[in-house]
Protein backbone atom coordinates (compact mmCIF):
# COMPACT_ATOMS: atom_id res chain seq x y z
CA UNK A 1 0.00 0.00 0.00
CA UNK A 2 1.64 3.30 -0.65
CA UNK A 3 2.30 5.69 2.08
CA UNK A 4 3.03 9.65 1.69
CA UNK A 5 5.24 11.91 3.62
CA UNK A 6 3.29 15.26 4.00
CA UNK A 7 4.49 18.33 5.03
CA UNK A 8 1.67 20.77 6.57
CA UNK A 9 1.27 24.14 7.43
CA UNK A 10 3.93 25.24 4.41
CA UNK A 11 4.06 26.17 0.91
CA UNK A 12 7.69 24.23 0.19
CA UNK A 13 9.58 20.60 0.72
CA UNK A 14 11.58 20.24 4.23
CA UNK A 15 9.43 23.18 6.10
CA UNK A 16 5.83 23.05 8.52
CA UNK A 17 5.00 19.79 9.78
CA UNK A 18 5.82 16.47 8.43
CA UNK A 19 3.09 13.79 8.75
CA UNK A 20 2.56 10.39 7.58
CA UNK A 21 -0.98 9.23 5.50
CA UNK A 22 -1.73 5.97 4.78
CA UNK A 23 -5.00 4.77 3.44
CA UNK A 24 -6.29 1.84 4.14
CA UNK A 25 -9.58 -0.40 3.48
CA UNK A 26 -10.52 -0.72 7.07
CA UNK A 27 -8.86 0.11 10.74
CA UNK A 28 -6.69 -2.89 11.30
CA UNK A 29 -5.52 -3.58 15.02
CA UNK A 30 -4.25 -0.56 16.99
CA UNK A 31 -1.14 -2.17 17.13
CA UNK A 32 -0.01 -2.57 13.89
CA UNK A 33 -0.96 1.20 13.43
CA UNK A 34 1.12 2.07 16.05
CA UNK A 35 4.39 0.26 14.99
CA UNK A 36 3.92 2.02 11.49
CA UNK A 37 3.59 5.53 13.33
CA UNK A 38 7.26 4.89 15.49
CA UNK A 39 8.43 3.50 11.73
CA UNK A 40 7.31 7.00 9.93
CA UNK A 41 8.96 8.51 13.19
CA UNK A 42 6.82 11.87 12.67
CA UNK A 43 5.05 13.78 15.19
CA UNK A 44 1.80 12.53 13.60
CA UNK A 45 0.84 9.57 11.09
CA UNK A 46 -3.01 9.80 10.06
CA UNK A 47 -4.63 6.64 9.03
CA UNK A 48 -7.99 6.77 7.21
CA UNK A 49 -10.14 4.64 5.07
CA UNK A 50 -13.66 5.74 3.04
CA UNK A 51 -17.15 5.33 4.78
CA UNK A 52 -20.22 3.94 3.29
CA UNK A 53 -22.42 6.10 1.36
CA UNK A 54 -25.17 7.68 3.70
CA UNK A 55 -22.62 7.93 6.42
CA UNK A 56 -22.22 10.93 8.34
CA UNK A 57 -18.98 11.78 6.87
CA UNK A 58 -16.76 10.68 4.00
CA UNK A 59 -13.50 8.65 6.17
CA UNK A 60 -12.60 7.71 8.97
CA UNK A 61 -9.61 9.29 10.20
CA UNK A 62 -7.32 8.32 13.55
CA UNK A 63 -3.86 9.75 14.73
CA UNK A 64 -1.31 8.29 15.89
CA UNK A 65 2.38 9.87 17.46
CA UNK A 66 5.09 7.64 18.04
CA UNK A 67 4.09 6.77 21.68
CA UNK A 68 -0.13 7.31 21.35
CA UNK A 69 -3.41 7.72 19.75
CA UNK A 70 -4.36 11.15 19.91
CA UNK A 71 -8.22 12.79 19.83
CA UNK A 72 -7.27 15.95 17.68
CA UNK A 73 -4.55 16.75 15.40
CA UNK A 74 -4.61 19.31 12.94
CA UNK A 75 -1.49 18.97 10.43
CA UNK A 76 -2.05 15.29 10.01
CA UNK A 77 -5.64 15.73 8.95
CA UNK A 78 -4.53 19.05 6.55
CA UNK A 79 -1.75 16.45 5.16
CA UNK A 80 -5.01 13.94 4.88
CA UNK A 81 -6.81 16.59 2.67
CA UNK A 82 -4.03 17.22 0.60
CA UNK A 83 -3.69 13.31 -0.17
CA UNK A 84 -7.06 13.21 -0.69
CA UNK A 85 -7.42 15.54 -3.68
CA UNK A 86 -10.82 16.30 -3.59
CA UNK A 87 -12.52 19.40 -5.50
CA UNK A 88 -14.88 19.90 -2.93
CA UNK A 89 -15.28 19.83 0.82
CA UNK A 90 -14.12 16.37 2.83
CA UNK A 91 -16.22 14.89 5.98
CA UNK A 92 -13.57 12.93 8.27
CA UNK A 93 -15.11 10.95 11.03
CA UNK A 94 -13.02 11.52 14.05
CA UNK A 95 -12.86 11.24 18.31
CA UNK A 96 -13.46 15.01 17.96
CA UNK A 97 -16.11 14.57 15.72
CA UNK A 98 -16.75 15.17 12.40
CA UNK A 99 -13.84 17.68 10.95
CA UNK A 100 -14.44 19.51 7.61
CA UNK A 101 -11.88 20.27 5.29
CA UNK A 102 -12.72 22.19 2.07
CA UNK A 103 -10.27 22.95 -0.85
CA UNK A 104 -9.62 27.07 -1.71
CA UNK A 105 -9.16 28.51 -5.07
CA UNK A 106 -5.50 29.49 -4.07
CA UNK A 107 -4.53 25.16 -3.23
CA UNK A 108 -5.03 26.64 0.81
CA UNK A 109 -6.72 23.78 2.38
CA UNK A 110 -9.27 25.05 5.30
CA UNK A 111 -10.25 22.85 8.15
CA UNK A 112 -13.53 23.37 10.24
CA UNK A 113 -12.20 22.05 14.25
CA UNK A 114 -14.25 22.51 17.19
CA UNK A 115 -12.97 25.53 19.26
CA UNK A 116 -10.98 24.83 22.60
CA UNK A 117 -12.93 25.68 25.91
CA UNK A 118 -10.44 28.00 27.68
CA UNK A 119 -10.00 27.83 31.84
CA UNK A 120 -7.70 29.89 33.31
CA UNK A 121 -5.04 27.94 35.72
CA UNK A 122 -2.69 29.18 38.47
CA UNK A 123 0.58 29.26 37.53
CA UNK A 124 2.24 26.49 39.22
CA UNK A 125 6.24 27.18 39.95
CA UNK A 126 7.20 23.95 38.87
CA UNK A 127 5.63 24.91 35.09
CA UNK A 128 8.00 28.30 35.30
CA UNK A 129 11.06 25.90 36.24
CA UNK A 130 10.65 23.68 33.49
CA UNK A 131 10.32 26.07 30.91
CA UNK A 132 12.85 28.28 32.83
CA UNK A 133 10.85 31.36 31.99
CA UNK A 134 8.51 33.86 33.73
CA UNK A 135 4.85 32.60 33.21
CA UNK A 136 2.31 35.10 32.72
CA UNK A 137 -0.71 33.53 32.45
CA UNK A 138 -1.97 29.79 32.16
CA UNK A 139 -4.87 28.27 30.37
CA UNK A 140 -6.08 24.91 30.58
CA UNK A 141 -7.26 23.89 26.31
CA UNK A 142 -9.66 20.94 27.01
CA UNK A 143 -11.22 18.50 26.76
CA UNK A 144 -10.01 17.07 22.99
CA UNK A 145 -6.39 19.12 23.31
CA UNK A 146 -5.87 18.67 26.64
CA UNK A 147 -3.13 20.92 26.49
CA UNK A 148 -1.36 24.00 29.05
CA UNK A 149 -1.57 27.44 26.63
CA UNK A 150 1.21 29.39 28.29
CA UNK A 151 1.86 33.02 27.79
CA UNK A 152 5.43 34.88 28.03
CA UNK A 153 7.36 37.94 27.91
CA UNK A 154 7.40 38.11 24.22
CA UNK A 155 8.48 36.27 21.07
CA UNK A 156 12.25 36.49 21.68
CA UNK A 157 11.61 34.70 24.77
CA UNK A 158 9.58 32.02 22.62
CA UNK A 159 11.76 31.08 20.22
CA UNK A 160 14.83 30.81 22.74
CA UNK A 161 12.99 28.86 24.91
CA UNK A 162 14.79 25.44 26.09
CA UNK A 163 12.47 23.86 27.96
CA UNK A 164 13.41 20.77 30.44
CA UNK A 165 11.51 18.11 28.88
CA UNK A 166 12.01 15.66 31.53
CA UNK A 167 10.40 18.28 34.08
CA UNK A 168 7.81 19.24 31.96
CA UNK A 169 6.27 16.21 30.65
CA UNK A 170 3.88 15.10 34.11
CA UNK A 171 2.73 18.76 34.23
CA UNK A 172 0.29 18.09 31.14
CA UNK A 173 -1.74 15.41 29.80
CA UNK A 174 -0.71 16.19 26.32
CA UNK A 175 1.09 19.19 25.63
CA UNK A 176 2.70 22.61 26.63
CA UNK A 177 1.98 25.41 24.64
CA UNK A 178 4.55 28.64 24.32
CA UNK A 179 3.22 31.58 23.48
CA UNK A 180 3.40 35.40 22.87
CA UNK A 181 2.85 38.39 20.50
CA UNK A 182 4.40 38.85 17.70
CA UNK A 183 7.02 41.40 18.49
CA UNK A 184 6.80 42.98 15.20
CA UNK A 185 3.56 44.19 13.81
CA UNK A 186 5.02 44.18 10.15
CA UNK A 187 6.26 40.65 10.08
CA UNK A 188 3.16 39.00 8.65
CA UNK A 189 2.10 36.93 11.33
CA UNK A 190 0.10 38.15 14.69
CA UNK A 191 1.15 35.65 17.51
CA UNK A 192 4.25 33.01 17.84
CA UNK A 193 4.10 29.87 19.57
CA UNK A 194 5.88 26.43 19.92
CA UNK A 195 5.11 22.95 21.04
CA UNK A 196 6.21 21.01 23.44
CA UNK A 197 4.76 17.41 23.83
CA UNK A 198 7.08 15.13 25.22
CA UNK A 199 4.21 13.03 27.36
CA UNK A 200 2.72 11.77 24.08
CA UNK A 201 6.21 11.39 22.54
CA UNK A 202 6.47 14.42 20.62
CA UNK A 203 9.29 16.38 22.11
CA UNK A 204 8.66 19.75 19.98
CA UNK A 205 5.77 19.91 16.78
CA UNK A 206 7.07 21.43 14.10
CA UNK A 207 3.77 23.34 13.88
CA UNK A 208 0.47 22.41 15.75
CA UNK A 209 -2.65 22.63 13.99
CA UNK A 210 -4.81 21.85 17.33
CA UNK A 211 -3.02 24.17 19.60
CA UNK A 212 -4.11 26.88 17.33
CA UNK A 213 -7.91 25.98 18.29
CA UNK A 214 -6.65 27.38 21.98
CA UNK A 215 -4.63 29.82 20.60
CA UNK A 216 -7.49 31.29 18.06
CA UNK A 217 -9.64 33.12 20.89
CA UNK A 218 -6.94 32.93 23.52
CA UNK A 219 -4.82 35.79 21.22
CA UNK A 220 -8.58 36.93 19.42
CA UNK A 221 -9.38 38.29 23.18
CA UNK A 222 -6.67 39.98 23.53
CA UNK A 223 -6.23 41.49 20.06
CA UNK A 224 -9.82 42.47 19.13
CA UNK A 225 -9.61 40.62 15.92
CA UNK A 226 -11.57 36.84 14.91
CA UNK A 227 -8.97 36.39 12.12
CA UNK A 228 -5.41 36.22 13.04
CA UNK A 229 -2.61 34.39 11.99
CA UNK A 230 -0.25 32.78 13.98
CA UNK A 231 3.38 31.75 13.19
CA UNK A 232 4.67 28.17 14.47
CA UNK A 233 8.73 29.37 15.38
CA UNK A 234 10.02 26.02 15.64
CA UNK A 235 13.12 25.42 13.53
CA UNK A 236 11.13 24.28 10.65
CA UNK A 237 8.44 26.78 11.14
CA UNK A 238 4.56 27.31 9.20
CA UNK A 239 2.20 29.33 9.67
CA UNK A 240 -1.63 28.67 10.30
CA UNK A 241 -4.47 31.55 9.39
CA UNK A 242 -7.20 30.93 11.93
CA UNK A 243 -10.30 32.55 11.71
CA UNK A 244 -12.93 32.23 15.11
CA UNK A 245 -16.36 31.63 14.76
CA UNK A 246 -17.87 30.77 17.56
CA UNK A 247 -17.53 27.31 18.34
CA UNK A 248 -15.82 26.08 15.51
CA UNK A 249 -12.54 27.59 14.68
CA UNK A 250 -11.18 27.47 11.04
CA UNK A 251 -7.61 26.58 10.14
CA UNK A 252 -6.17 27.42 7.07
CA UNK A 253 -2.56 26.37 5.18
CA UNK A 254 -1.16 24.82 2.50
CA UNK A 255 0.81 21.23 2.66
CA UNK A 256 3.21 19.44 -0.06
CA UNK A 257 3.93 16.27 -0.73
CA UNK A 258 8.09 15.14 -0.26
CA UNK A 259 7.92 11.52 0.02
CA UNK A 260 5.14 8.61 -1.81
CA UNK A 261 6.46 5.75 -1.44
CA UNK A 262 5.16 2.25 -0.50
CA UNK A 263 4.61 0.28 2.64
CA UNK A 264 5.45 -3.34 2.90
CA UNK A 265 4.57 -4.28 6.40
CA UNK A 266 1.73 -6.17 5.85
CA UNK A 267 -1.86 -5.37 7.34
CA UNK A 268 -2.93 -8.01 9.78
CA UNK A 269 -5.49 -9.96 8.19
CA UNK A 270 -7.95 -9.06 11.00
CA UNK A 271 -8.35 -5.69 9.75
CA UNK A 272 -11.99 -5.55 8.22
CA UNK A 273 -13.73 -4.88 11.70
CA UNK A 274 -14.42 -0.91 10.28
CA UNK A 275 -14.10 -0.12 13.81
CA UNK A 276 -15.34 3.44 14.48
CA UNK A 277 -12.93 6.16 14.75
CA UNK A 278 -14.91 7.97 17.43
CA UNK A 279 -14.02 5.33 19.96
CA UNK A 280 -10.78 5.87 22.44
CA UNK A 281 -8.29 3.68 22.54
CA UNK A 282 -6.00 5.85 25.21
Amino acid sequence: MRIRIVDAFTDRPFAGAPAGVVLLDAFPDDAWMQRVAVEVNHAETAFLHRLPAGSEADWALRWFTPAVEVALCGHATLAAAHVLGEDGPVRFATRSGVLVASPGPDGMLTLDFPTAPLTAVAPDPALAAALGAEVLAVRHTGPNTDDLLVEVAGEKLVREIAPDLRALTPLSNRGVIVTAAAGDETAGYDFVSRFFGPAVGVDEDPVTGSAHTALAPYWAAKLGRDELTGYQASPRGGFVRVALRGDRTHLSGHAVTVIDGELHAQVPSSAGSNRSATSSTS
